[in-house]
């Protein structure tokens, strides 16, 4: 339960009567709508208020809920004098004079009890609107348009004017505690009974005829003032429940997230699972890597690449296992290949893989276009299970792709770097998960180019460290990335 819904919870029992005692001395509602009804009749007589048409009785079936026996269900214009505002004109706004209030300054009066105004009008102007009435002390402004039932109580010292259509005017006549018609306001009752009349229109608004049909439960009027007093009294200890609702739902949003990469930082750190001799080391494998490329440039199936640089004793950012071994990149890959560049077509032969077509480490087959290609060029562009796709430019600049299958004869496009590497050497999953981790996203900031559209090239990528540990041991760590992850995934959920 978050705070609103806490608080929509109080206020629900508020206006069932659950909230505070009920006093036989306090009287009735019932007392208090005979004083109501004589206040309004003398107003009528005097003038000072219209006769309004009858309004519907309340029938069983409306009720929506029992309320105590000194309690009474009534329409909310049998309480209250709702009223619009006479038209002002635009081009009476002005720049300085009285404040001219529209919904949206009322809504923020609401909220934060001030206002920065930008409209007012003539004092002359709101001279000749006083002959009819303008908002007193007591009186209750309310939003009729945007968010409704925004609710501002006038003070002693309130001197404006509203909009007619955006704001409405409940003129407290018979001075009920309007602290509680605000608290009504504010109500899942009022919530529902608004929204249920706005349905279905073009623009939701809050209308005089509306308002006055709606139903609200009435408490005698002492009892009024100790509802306000029991939620004035709660308000903070809501306030203090948001904060920490707020500060648990942010951890537990960030929690699964901080333990992924925590779980992977440890697999990088060789922490996730145990060293076991009899697998051997890591130089060990590298030297069979570096074997089978030479051989392979030998062989003229791969290009001799430009030497990279030693690894630093100040490059290394923490401790791994000693029969691990830090190695760049590109001195374990094959080949660091940027995708094809053509126009994408509806139809062909030949499809082209570009970073929009991957979304959630899947390929989207059934978006990928066609794209037109020699076929003395596409050998060296055609994808093959276990490559890894790299995006090297704009909002998904380090995204990795690992490629679990190839169902279609398939390139890849321009803004992607294939890399390629002996998957029997090298667990193309250890890979993937190095490209997931604070390790490889910390050297790709550190590598990519700042502009308006940021990006890498091949030559990042290349020069990346990654701890390699013995081909069985990574095996095994990506079999407890793979057993761990589900839990994060769950924490989500």
């Amino acid at each position: 339960m978050n705070a609103q819904d806490l608080k929509n919870s109080i206020l629900q029992l508020a206006v069932q009567g659950k909230l505070v005692e009920q006093r036989a001395e306090e009287g009735t509602a019932r007392e208090l709508l005979e004083q109501i009804k004589l206040e309004k009749d003398q107003l009528i007589k005097d003038k000072k208020i219209k006769k309004s048409k009858p309004l519907p009785e309340i029938t069983e079936d409306e009720i929506p809920f029992e309320i105590p026996e000194s309690w009474e269900w009534v329409r909310f214009g049998e309480i209250m004098n709702v009223v619009s505002a006479r038209r002002v004109h635009q081009s009476d706004w002005k720049n300085e004079g009285i404040p001219f209030y529209r919904a949206r300054e009322i809504a923020k009066l609401s909220e934060d009890g001030y206002v920065d105004n930008e409209l007012f009008i003539s004092a002359e102007l709101y001279d000749e609107l006083s002959k009819s009435g303008v908002p007193k002390e007591g009186d209750l402004m309310v939003t009729a348009v945007g968010t409704l039932g925004k609710t501002y109580i006038v003070t002693k010292n309130d001197k404006f004017y509203y909009k007619d259509a955006s704001v409405i005017c409940f003129e407290n006549y018979a001075k009920l505690s309007p602290e509680y018609i605000k608290m009504l306001m504010e109500t899942p009752l009022m919530n529902y009974q608004i929204k249920s009349n706005s349905a279905g229109t073009t623009v939701a608004t809050l209308t005089m005829v509306r308002m006055n049909e709606y139903m609200i439960p009435l408490p005698p009027l002492e009892e009024q003032h100790r509802i306000v007093a029991k939620i004035e009294e709660i308000l903070p200890y809501i306030d203090q429940y948001d904060k920490a609702y707020t500060k648990l739902e942010t951890f537990n949003k960030k929690f699964p997230e901080d333990m992924k990469k925590s779980i992977l930082q440890m697999a990088m750190q060789g922490k996730l699972v145990e060293q076991l001799p009899e697998e051997g080391t890591a130089d060990e494998l590298y030297e069979q890597i570096v074997a089978e490329k030479a051989q392979l440039i030998k062989d003229g199936k791969i290009k001799k690449e430009k030497p990279l640089p030693e690894i630093a004793e100040d490059e290394i950012p923490f401790e791994i296992p000693s029969s691990w071994k830090w190695v760049r990149w590109g001195k374990l890959s094959f080949s660091i290949q940027y995708g094809y560049n053509a126009p994408a077509l509806s139809e062909g032969h030949y499809r082209m893989v570009r970073i929009s077509d991957i979304q959630d480490n899947k390929v989207l087959w059934e978006t990928v276009p066609y794209c037109k290609i020699e076929d003395k060029e596409v050998g060296a562009y055609l994808l093959e299970k276990n490559d890894i796709l790299f995006a090297r430019t704009g909002g998904t600049v380090g995204k990795s792709f690992l490629v679990k299958d190839v169902p279609y004869e398939a390139v890849y496009a321009g803004y992607l770097i294939r890399t390629r590497y002996n998957s029997e050497r090298l667990v193309p999953e250890y890979l993937k998960f190095f490209m997931e981790s604070q390790l490889y996203w910390q050297q790709l900031r550190n590598g990519t180019i700042a502009t308006a559209q940021p990006n890498c090239n091949g030559q990042t990528l290349a020069k990346m460290m990654i701890p390699i540990p013995p081909l069985e041991e990574q095996h095994r760590i990506v079999a407890k990335i793979e057993e761990l992850l589900p839990y994060c995934d769950q924490l989500i959920k």
